[in-house]
Order: structure tokens, then C-alpha cells, then sequence
């Protein structure tokens, strides 16, 4: 057993480290387990274990909240919230660099992914931003890490991901224990977004009159009630989440449609076919980690590797910061789902192990990798802001760090602090 182990890891490890997709990896290194732990005859388990990897009913909530996402990204959604955020910040040094992380995370309580709400805004901001004597490559950074939060602020496609994996789990807890450290992080961001921008003169040609609060709040209420209505029905059991997801995608084609008129009937088949690819994507992931997550399972190698690293030591506290590093390694170079479907079959015996709240620990999961998000080298937000912005992205280090420093001590707070994240789900009712 120890050398099917020792096999299913390495040649994961191994396919990674040669660029094999994220999916590949997962499905070639459980067969490889399964072959020199079992026998050639549990090969027929793969079949099954690919099926029931995808088979579960609150999944179809994930490409319903990528359509979303997609939905509100191209209907003027952004546009209407980037009025409404600058009319309440006003015209002054580093006003936009405010506005961009505040409409971030307005954006993240629909789309529930990072890299949508990222190129959703950079569109719209970069060329104000640009105009008003910001760099790009602080722009670009900036935009990036404020986008971070969509994976903590509900609906977080991420945290749907979790609550499939940990048994037990209430998606409706880990929604509302995201808030408060989402809006922590979005305030964690535009401290230091605020200072640099002051500090360096950025955004000196910002200049004219205040826009008018109430048109363009008013304006802005078609998508501002997005999150109302998925929050609101969770809250009141007027719907699940998987429903959720069904009611806003039906809402957004209505805001895009009727009330915003910036879709046609015509863009619709385009927006189903990249919802598609991309939920396609994520799905092959989350398909052929089944056969991996039942190999490890199967064979004690999660269960082995999590004695190794509570044998390291017995320190609760120690455990956590080394689960932190890692983590935040990881969130460098893949993706968050990727992450939690790789490490939570061995973290959730250490879990146990400390009785540490399962909403908790998932929020705080969620945070580490959205430092991740925009932390290089692969950084998936970065990328898609730089691109945006047409620069290098190694030309945003400079920035990023400031940003990274400053959201590693909200995570932190986070950390030392539990209740920041218990508080709300308790009060509301849920299991923690």
C-alpha cells in the first residue's frame, strides 16, 4: 500500500510539474493507484467512481453560476456600478483605485468567480483609470486582487466546491460566513490601494463634477439586487442553491435583455457556448478527481499523510501556519477548485483532528487562495487584467506585494479571530 501511495502521488506530482492538465493528472494518477494498491480487476471501478464524481445533484449550481457570471459581465452590469461607486466616492486622488475594488466586489456577489469579475471590470475601469493618470500596471494589479473576493463573497463557486467535498457541510453557513471576511479583504485592498495612489500622485488628472448619487443608484438597482435575491431566498427557504442559481440566471437575462438592452437574442448562444466551455472545464476536474479521491481514499494514502503532518507537530497552531504556506503555494499555480479537490481528502483528518469548524476553515481556505488569485507567477486574475491592460505580467510585481502583505494580515484576523467568520451563520441559524 505504502508503494501504490507513494505511486499515486508522484505520478501526480510528476504530470503536473510537465505541464499535464489539471484533469489528466488527477484520473491518470488514480488509475496508476489503483493498479499497484489493487489489482488490474479494480480498474472496473473507474467507470463508476468518474460518474458518482459528478453525478451529485447540488453540482448543476456551478455552471449556472458561471452563466450568471457571464451574463451580468456582458449585459452593462459593470458599467451601471462603476457610476453608482464613483458618485459615492467622488472625484480625488485614488477615488478610482477605490471604485475598481468596490465594484469587484459589488460584481463577485453575482458572478462567484474570480477570473469573470476580474475582466468584467478591467474593461470597464483600465481605460478610465488609464485616463486619469494611472499606471497600468497598478490598475491592473489593483483590479486583480479586488476581484479576489468573488471567491469569498457569496455565491462563491468555490465554496460550493468545498461544501460537495466536506460532509456535512451547510452551503447556506459557508455563504453567509464569507461576508464579513470579504468585505475584510475589500477593505484590506483598498487601504493600501489609497496610500500608493496618494503617495505617487496616481489619479492627480481626476477631475469634474460628482456624479448624482440618486440616478445613478437608481440605475444601478437592477444589479444590485442580484445578491439580495440569492441571499434572501436562502435565507427565507424560499429556494436552495442549486434553485438560487436557476432564479438568477433567469434574472440576469432579464436585467440583460429588457432592462439594461445591451444583449440580443442573438448574443445568447455565444454566452451559452462559453458558460459551456468553461463549466465543461471545471467539470472534467471535478469527474476524473473522484477516481483520485477514491484511490487515496482506498488506499490509507490520505489518511498516511495526514499522520505525517500531524506528526510534525502537536501544535494546532503550528499545523495551521504550515497548511497556510502551503496553501498559498499552491494558490501560485493552480486554480482554487483544483486546490480544494486535491487537498481537502487530506486535510479534512487533521480538521477532525482539531475540531476546527468545518464553515471556518473553509472560509479560511477560500481567503488563502484568493491571495493566490493574484499572487505570480501563474496567478489567474493577474492574467487576465494584465491582458487587458496589454502589459508583461511580472511588470505588476512591484504592486501585487503591497496588495499580498496586506491581505495576508486580514487573513490573519481571520485566523486569530474566528468569530469573524462564525458570527453571521450563527445568527442566522446554520451550523457551524
Amino acid at each position: 500500500m505504502i508503494t501504490a501511495s507513494f505511486a499515486l502521488l508522484a505520478v501526480f506530482v510528476v504530470l503536473l510539474i510537465i505541464g499535464t492538465p489539471i484533469a489528466v493528472a488527477l484520473g491518470f494518477a488514480g488509475v496508476v493507484g489503483i493498479y499497484f494498491g489493487l489489482d488490474v480487476y479494480a480498474l472496473a471501478t473507474v467507470g463508476t467512481n468518474t460518474y458518482n464524481g459528478i453525478a451529485k445533484y447540488p453540482l448543476i449550481a456551478i455552471p449556472l453560476f458561471i452563466l450568471t457570471g457571464m451574463i451580468f459581465e456582458r449585459s452593462g452590469v459593470a458599467k451601471s456600478l462603476v457610476d453608482f461607486a464613483s458618485a459615492i466616492v467622488g472625484p480625488r486622488r485614488g477615488g478610482l483605485a477605490v471604485v475598481a475594488v468596490l465594484v469587484c466586489m459589488m460584481m463577485g456577489g453575482m458572478s462567484g468567480s474570480g477570473p469573470a469579475d476580474a475582466a468584467a471590470v478591467a474593461m470597464v475601469m483600465i481605460p478610465s483609470m488609464m485616463r486619469s493618470g494611472y499606471p497600468r500596471e497598478f490598475s491592473a494589479s489593483v483590479i486583480a486582487a479586488g476581484a479576489s473576493t468573488a471567491i469569498l463573497i457569496p455565491p462563491s463557486v468555490a465554496l460550493i466546491v468545498y461544501s460537495l467535498i466536506v460532509p456535512g457541510t451547510d452551503l447556506r453557513a459557508l455563504f453567509a460566513g464569507g461576508i464579513i471576511p470579504g468585505i475584510l479583504a475589500g477593505g484590506a485592498i483598498i487601504v493600501p490601494a489609497l496610500l500608493l495612489s496618494r503617495r505617487h500622485n496616481f489619479g492627480i488628472a481626476e477631475v469634474g463634477k460628482r456624479l448624482p448619487i440618486w440616478p445613478t443608484f437608481v440605475r444601478a438597482v437592477p444589479a444590485l439586487l442580484a445578491p439580495v435575491i440569492i441571499l434572501g431566498g436562502l435565507r427565507t427557504g424560499l429556494f436552495t442553491p442549486t434553485e438560487a442559481a436557476v432564479v438568477t440566471v433567469t434574472y440576469g437575462l432579464l436585467i440583460g435583455l429588457f432592462v439594461y438592452r445591451s444583449m440580443r437574442l442573438r448574443d445568447l448562444y455565444q454566452l451559452f457556448v462559453d458558460s459551456a466551455v468553461t463549466s465543461g472545464v471545471i467539470m472534467l476536474i471535478m469527474t476524473l478527481a473522484g477516481i483520485f479521491a477514491w484511490a487515496g481514499a482506498t488506499l490509507g494514502t490520505f489518511d498516511m499523510a495526514a499522520k505525517a503532518l500531524l506528526g510534525l507537530s502537536e501544535n494546532e497552531h503550528v499545523v495551521l501556519a504550515l497548511i497556510m504556506v502551503f496553501l498559498l503555494l499552491a494558490g501560485m499555480v493552480l486554480d482554487g477548485i483544483s486546490i480544494y479537490l486535491i487537498t481537502l481528502p487530506l486535510l479534512m483528518p487533521v480538521m477532525s483532528a482539531f475540531n476546527w469548524s468545518p464553515v471556518w476553515f473553509g472560509v479560511v481556505m477560500a481567503m488563502n487562495i484568493a491571495i493566490g488569485q493574484f499572487t505570480p507567477p501563474v496567478a489567474v486574475n493577474l492574467m487576465v487584467t494584465s491582458r487587458i491592460a496589454g502589459i508583461p505580467l511580472e511588470r505588476t510585481i512591484p504592486w501585487t506585494l503591497y496588495l499580498v502583505f496586506s491581505m495576508a494580515i486580514a487573513m490573519t484576523l481571520v485566523i486569530v479571530f474566528p468569530q469573524l467568520v462564525t458570527w453571521l451563520p450563527e445568527m442566522l441559524g446554520y451550523r457551524v
